[in-house]
């Protein structure tokens, strides 16, 4: 299982470097799209340190919600764990990061807990990249299709939340058929989104609400710092914002990890600032290099010291990062 699991990260990380690679080449044709990219050299550090730092506060959260189901985690050893589901987090819905369950099973927490606390921290982030990717959508008259994608996904997990006897029943359909797999998935998504409403509290919920704010308002504020650095005279407001817009057009696109799409929509955001192509594909880049593409190398990273340490059956050989 170690050597499976660890190969199809890294064979997944290789196929998503050449297809973006490829494709950024592809539409550089002869451009010189990339003349400019050693520019990115020495801010591209502080720009990792800030995502660090936002991967924190959100895992803040995580531990917080775990800990409010009366699951108690080692914070080091917890934070790696988080860290593991970012080696496929370029994958639709970022459901890749549901690797977790097999990282967080071995240390108190359910697969359906598991599952329960993803769909509610995606719920807090598009809340909050929404607030933050407000100021830029209103200002390109996007704000409408914005909010209505949005309402879309909060509408369906509410919906599922309030009624997971719909995958219930779905999950008896699927048994019935002779498809076990699926049937076992459906029914620990109805466990998942049903135990969600366990965390709509003031206290949850504030929580949630501060720790998303900080986390995505770090990493707004990395693509300001990006602009500045290439010397780009975007307003520092809407520049704060750009970043988050082009995050849920990323989503909405169902792309994984919205690679292209994401890109795409900065640049156009971008080019009508005034910003030209070069300059904007090279912010899109760096942007792109500092966030999907380092949560991605932290995941395998992360993947590496986890199965180390854990057993052929996925249980903990020892009291490695601070397990009991």
């Amino acid at each position: 299982m170690h050597g499976l699991k660890v190969g199809r990260a890294v064979i997944a990380f290789l196929l998503m470097t050449i297809a973006y690679i490829g494709t950024l080449l592809w539409v550089d044709q002869g451009k010189g799209l990339f003349s400019g990219i050693h520019r990115l050299y020495s801010v591209l550090p502080t720009l990792v340190l800030i995502s660090l730092l936002s991967y924190l506060a959100r895992y803040v959260r995580w531990h917080w919600l775990l800990a409010r189901a009366g699951v108690s985690i080692r914070p080091l050893r917890g934070f790696v764990a988080y860290l593991a589901g970012f080696a496929f987090t370029a994958t639709p819905g970022k459901v890749g990061e549901l690797l977790r369950i097999r990282y967080f099973q071995p240390m108190g927490a359910p697969p359906a807990l598991v599952l329960s606390t993803f769909v509610y921290e995606r719920v807090f982030d598009l809340i909050v990249v929404l607030c933050l990717a407000g100021m830029a959508a209103s200002d390109f008259g996007i704000f409408p299709l914005v909010l209505v994608f949005v309402l879309l996904i909060l509408s369906t997990v509410f919906l599922l939340a309030r009624y997971p006897g719909w995958l219930l029943h779905m999950a008896r359909y699927l048994e019935r058929r002779q498809m076990g797999r699926l049937a076992r998935l459906a029914d620990l998504f109805a466990r998942g989104f049903a135990h969600t409403k366990v965390w709509i509290t003031p206290l949850d919920v504030l929580v949630s609400l501060v720790t998303g704010l900080v986390a995505w308002a770090l990493t707004a504020y990395a693509f300001v710092l990006l602009l500045d650095h290439l010397g780009l005279d975007v307003p520092a407001l809407l520049a704060f914002s750009l970043y988050p817009v082009a995050m849920l057009a990323g989503a909405a696109s169902m792309l994984p990890g919205g690679i292209g799409s994401t890109e795409a929509v900065l640049i156009l955001l971008l080019a009508g600032l005034g910003v030209g192509l070069v300059n904007g594909t090279i912010a899109a880049i760096g942007v792109r290099l500092a966030t999907l593409w380092f949560a991605t190398l932290l995941g395998l990273i992360s993947i590496l010291i986890l199965e180390s340490i854990l057993k052929p059956d996925g249980k903990s050989t020892g009291p490695s990062l601070g397990t009991r």
